[in-house]
């Protein structure tokens, strides 16, 4: 019963056949995919397949075009909706490399964030009382979130890659659906998704449950690349994120 119940939950968030120009050149390919509440999703591929380009534009980037498709959330088409009001109303990006803003701490910038997100007022200790609950979720220290933005360390060490998934797993819930964008599995050994996808040259061309995790850790991209048949395309071969 508890199966069935959850294959038929709505989507939260749902792609269909989507197709992603930038600078007149098409990223993405028609790609098709839904994440139902309490649901993760890890999306994977080789550097230039279009990740980047898909996460982007699920937070309405101005400069990536649609010219197919639909995207919605909790059922609504927001394929013309503004960054702002996708955020207001619950799609939140994470970003492995935020923009150096010098001079903002971040726990101003957060507080900035969280106010123009939820629309209300809060006070700046009632908001420190909040955000150290959630430092504590993952380990955080104070010293973090006192920085400034332009001082941000990118890429993450083994003990912060375990932070961020027990983060993430705590997080994950009835009313949470997560899709998680990675180049690599070793996020994976920490959080075991409900499916995962392997993106190539813009589109989707595998799907399968946390078992196709091993299958890529032992053929890498380039062996499964050969047992579909398909080719490199240009941008995965220079390696570009895109």
């Amino acid at each position: 019963m508890a199966q069935t119940a959850t294959r038929t939950k709505a989507a939260m968030l749902e792609i269909e056949d989507l197709h992603v120009e930038v600078e007149g050149k098409e990223i993405l390919k028609g790609i098709d995919l839904a994440v139902r509440q309490g649901e993760v999703h890890a999306l994977m591929g080789p550097n230039g397949s279009g990740k980047s380009t898909l996460a982007q534009v699920l937070m309405g980037r101005t400069s990536y075009t649609i010219t197919q498709g639909t995207v919605r959330f909790r059922g609504e088409d927001i394929t013309k909706w503004t960054a702002d009001k996708r955020a207001q109303q619950g799609l939140f990006l994470a970003f492995q490399y935020p923009t150096e803003i010098p001079g903002v701490s971040v726990v101003n910038f957060l507080r900035s964030a969280f106010k123009a997100a939820k629309g209300e007022q809060i006070s700046a200790l009632a908001f420190r009382k909040r955000l150290k609950e959630k430092m504590n979720l993952l380990g955080v220290e104070d010293q973090m979130v006192n920085r400034f933005l332009d001082e941000t360390d990118s890429g993450l060490d083994i003990d912060s890659l375990k932070a961020v998934a027990t983060g993430i797993q705590q997080l994950i819930g009835p009313d949470l659906g997560v899709l998680l964008i990675t180049h690599y599995q070793r996020i994976l050994n920490y959080i075991t998704p409900d499916r995962i996808h392997v993106m190539m040259d813009g589109k989707i061309v595998l799907s399968g449950g946390p078992e196709l995790a091993h299958e890529l850790e032992q053929k890498g991209y380039e062996g499964l690349r050969k047992d579909l048949g398909l080719e490199e395309s240009p941008a995965e071969r220079s390696g570009v994120p895109r």
